[in-house]
């Protein structure tokens, strides 16, 4: 028996994540997760325990530990801190270790 599909495509196999065109050092490979607001743009490599940092045009490349970054706040102001999400709380920037820049 032939069973009406009614104009359904069976479903396709998932993508690759499409991070748009690297801006990180490329020896870190691909991105976890990625990311950016205002013009801070970041990607996070858990494989490596790096977090790559774009701003002001410059990339920095920090060691995250045991932290496993999944998102970024930036508070306003003259004060302007960068602090990002991960599964063992907030994480600052300044709390991470510099490794070079990208």
């Amino acid at each position: 028996m032939q069973r009406e599909t009614h104009g359904v495509e069976p479903m396709k196999p998932m993508e690759p994540m499409d991070f748009g065109p690297a801006w990180w050092p490329e020896e870190l490979g691909q991105p976890s997760t990625s990311g950016g607001q205002d013009e801070v743009k970041y990607a996070f490599f858990p494989e490596a325990r790096r977090l790559a940092i774009r701003q002001d045009g410059r990339v920095t490349v920090y060691d995250s530990g045991e932290h496993r970054i999944s998102g970024v706040s930036q508070q306003q102001g003259a004060g302007r801190s960068l602090a990002f999400s991960s599964d063992r709380g907030e994480v600052k920037v300044g709390d991470l270790r510099e490794v070079g820049p990208g």
